[in-house]
């Protein structure tokens, strides 16, 4: 069984070749656009809560919803709109 040898040249364009591949794949997945309304099952995976937890986000106006025949929706920009507003900044002293 024949080797070959691998010289830091060739490990350099390696590297150049899988970062063009990596920035490739990033750059696609930046272009795929979300959804634009989201069932409750969708938003509870996404912000990792229960769906108790979701209720009550309903019902005391944190999120906002659209019901239609039974379903819930829910606006993807809305929801990082209220993730947005909500968010704490801690102060480092």
């Amino acid at each position: 069984m024949p080797t070959s040898i691998i010289t830091t040249d060739d490990l350099r364009d390696f590297k150049l070749e899988l970062l063009d591949d990596i920035n490739q794949l990033l750059a696609q997945h930046a272009t795929v656009k979300l959804k634009k309304y989201l069932k409750s099952s969708e938003v509870m995976d996404m912000l990792q809560v229960s769906p108790g937890t979701l209720q009550n986000l309903r019902v005391n106006g944190t999120l906002p919803y659209t019901k239609v025949g039974g379903i819930l929706y829910y606006d993807a920009e809305e929801i990082q709109s209220v993730m947005t507003a909500n968010r704490v900044q801690n102060k480092i002293h």
